[in-house]
């Protein structure tokens, strides 16, 4: 009985653990994902909130559909490739487990978009995309198995918005967003049975809003300016184990989690007919997320805390710029760079983010074979910089897990859009 005891205490905290880290690994800083379209990946997604390339503005800046005319759509499909290893010091708790080999899981990334020109005045769009989410996944057994083994983190958004032309120098656009939140995470349950996994799986949706607005300075100079609101989540999970000998733990738990705001100011300037530059500054709320308290709502510790975890995030910010040069009538060249800070402190990252700031270099290219339609391509590399794990709780499990992480990532974009 004393034995089976401490075996429930070890898990609760091995479980804790695990959901305190609900959707914290992606693409671009956090687990937030930038990949929102291919005709912004071969620049870096810089200036996106002036760009007004297509109906992905929909996403970027609602107020940008006031200068779509017609009927146009956007289908996008980003197909990200990232690797992420981990190198123990020696000092973990259960560093004799080893190294687990490349935990990132490649991920596709699709979105579509609408807009309609209703009058000269006023026009709708609709988005429905992915603007957050994660996928890792660590083998078992390795050093930081009671930390996280696998991580994925799924979002739904639709984001219907209207734009009004006040004249020709000013548009402002609006939105709604209605957007679910699922997540899968699993650890290892308890050292005392080898090969032990438990399951922390729930859903929840939420509403949300955005708003922009686009100033022309002139004929060639434009400057976007938008924000996107919070999302409050209360995620019902299950609880689930691998192994008949923890059954009698499974049960339901809840956490609420508040996803950032975003803000964001881009310039469009064209320096003659030929060549586009484009830049912006996009700020992130992150400190919305400085801990996540796991409540069990059934089963047979439930109505207590199964953890109150520090996530401690910071907000964060990343700067881009990019060009775009026209080969001729029908091709179009674009190339990009920008720097994305991190919102994830050393001492609080762990494997199911293993985050840190990170370069962006992009190559786009669009053909544009008809003025009706048209299609953009492009490719991106991300260096992260190492990340140290400095995690030393105390505790067992989960465990110290003192170590580096080197992490890259390659993204192939494609993207075909149409008028009439």
């Amino acid at each position: 009985m004393k034995k089976r005891r401490n075996q429930n205490k070890l898990l609760a905290a091995a479980l804790g653990t695990a959901f305190a880290a609900l959707g914290t690994n992606a693409f671009a800083s956090g687990f937030q994902l930038q990949e929102q379209n291919a005709s912004g990946l071969g620049l870096a997604y810089s200036g996106m909130a002036a760009a007004v390339q297509d109906a992905s503005t929909v996403f970027w800046n609602p107020a940008g559909t006031a200068l779509l005319p017609g009927i146009q759509g956007a289908v996008s499909l980003n197909y990200i490739m990232p690797d992420t290893k981990y190198t123990d010091s020696g000092t973990s708790t259960f560093a004799a487990f080893g190294n687990d080999g490349n935990a990132g899981v490649d991920a596709l990334v699709p979105a579509l978009y609408g807009s309609w020109m209703i009058n000269p005045q006023w026009s709708v769009g609709l988005g429905i995309n992915a603007p957050f989410g994660l996928s890792t996944e660590w083998d078992l057994p390795w050093a930081g198995q009671f930390h996280a083994l696998k991580s994925e983190i799924k979002t739904l958004n639709i984001n219907p918005t209207v734009a009004f032309k006040v004249n020709n120098a000013i548009q402002l656009g609006a939105g709604l967003s209605y957007q679910r939140l699922e997540a899968t995470l699993t650890n290892g349950a308890s050292p005392l049975i080898p090969g032990s996994v438990g399951q922390v799986k729930g859903d929840d949706w939420g509403w949300g809003w955005n708003v922009g607005a686009l100033f022309a300075l002139g004929p060639d100079t434009r400057i976007g300016v938008t924000y996107r609101s919070t999302i409050k989540y209360e995620i019902n999970a299950d609880l689930t184990f691998s192994t008949p000998a923890l059954a009698a733990l499974a049960g339901t738990v809840k956490a609420n989690i508040k996803l950032p705001d975003t803000f964001s100011v881009a310039v469009s300037h064209k320096l003659n007919p030929k060549i586009r530059l484009l830049a912006d500054w996009t700020w992130t709320g992150w400190d919305t997320i400085q801990n996540l308290t796991l409540v069990r709502t059934s089963g047979p510790l439930a109505g207590t805390n199964a953890s109150n975890t520090a996530l401690n995030f910071k907000t964060s910010w990343r700067v881009g710029g990019g060009i775009e040069y026209e080969v001729s009538q029908p091709v179009l060249l674009r190339a990009g760079i920008a720097y994305d800070k991190s919102p994830v402190q050393d001492e609080f990252r762990t494997p199911r983010l293993p985050d840190n700031d990170r370069t962006w270099l992009s190559v786009g290219a669009r053909f544009k074979p008809s003025p009706n339609w048209w299609f953009d391509v492009g490719y991106t590399y991300i260096w992260v910089n190492d990340g140290p794990s400095q995690l030393m709780p105390n505790t067992i499990p989960p465990g110290n897990l003192v170590g580096n992480y080197k992490s890259n990532i390659n993204i192939l974009g494609a993207q075909a859009s149409f008028k009439f």
